[in-house]
């Protein structure tokens, strides 16, 4: 059988598990081979954290790309698949990036890496979703969380808990193709996602932990893109991102480790392959 290969376009955090330092374990768990499109390097990731050091490598990216397009042996991509991009300059590269690299089976999926708890993150301009709207038209799969769904439509945030026709009607404006709405619970007991494909809408939720916990965004589309480029249809691949995350995020909790560096991932990894097979 012939190994799948992913591009991953992600930020390199050097310290905190998020981004590529997520992404590349997860996905090469799950027996896929990985490529990656560093789009900046810091030395710590954003959450919690102050004083990182910041490298933007907006310039490098097509330069990547040139040489890779050079390569006499050739490649094949399964899946192309993005996190956070830092600006507007980034989100035309990676319109570029699907342009040469996707094939007729290849998938897009974008993870639109912009805003949480009711805010753009810093350095965002008001006009940065719009673009991000952009985008995502060109994905086959996008995963949202609630704030950047609402931004993507131009709508005011709004807390939770919520009502499954809100869900609904969110997930049905925003299907170009295929979504995966992350942030959703309807009571204070159970979170987790909601995916829509074709017009049908499946839930996925698990028990709340206590907290705040950072790259588990990444962690969730990591798991999620591994599942579906192994073959695995939207809502059983929606399933095992919940319950990936979920585990992730009770042993960080049982552990009592300082949520700033991200989530143990790690211990799971072993089992991650079964999962997606």
């Amino acid at each position: 059988m012939q190994q799948k290969h992913i591009l991953a376009v992600h930020d390199i955090s050097c310290m905190g598990r998020c981004s590529l330092t997520i992404a590349l374990p997860v996905i090469s768990a799950a027996g896929i081979t990985v490529s990656v499109m560093p789009t900046a390097v810091l030395s710590t990731h954003t959450g919690g954290l102050t004083g990182y050091t910041y490298r933007d490598l907006t310039s490098d990216m097509l330069s990547i790309a040139d040489h890779w397009k050079s390569l006499r042996e050739g490649f094949y991509f399964d899946a192309i698949y993005t996190g956070y991009l830092g600006s507007k300059e980034q989100l035309r590269i990676v319109a570029e990036l699907v342009r040469r690299f996707k094939g007729p089976d290849t998938l897009v999926i974008i993870d639109p890496v912009m805003a949480d708890d009711g805010s753009l993150y810093a350095g965002f301009s008001d006009d940065f979703p719009k673009g991000m709207v952009d985008l995502c038209v060109r994905a086959d799969v996008i995963s949202p969380n609630m704030t950047e769904a609402l931004l993507m439509l131009d709508e005011p945030y709004q807390e939770g808990p919520y009502s499954r026709e809100f869900i609904r009607d969110i997930l049905k404006r925003l299907a170009t193709k295929k979504v995966v709405l992350t942030g959703v619970y309807f009571d204070d007991e159970a979170c987790g996602a909601a995916a829509y494909d074709n017009g049908d809408v499946h839930f996925a939720l698990k028990k709340r932990v206590p907290g705040k916990y950072h790259g588990t965004g990444d962690l969730f589309a990591s798991v999620l893109t591994a599942a579906l480029v192994s073959g695995k249809p939207l809502d059983i691949a929606t399933d095992i991102a919940v319950e990936f995350t979920a585990g992730s995020i009770s042993r960080t909790y049982k552990a009592g480790t300082d949520v700033r560096y991200g989530v143990n991932f790690e211990l799971g990894l072993a089992g991650l392959a079964g999962m997606v097979k």
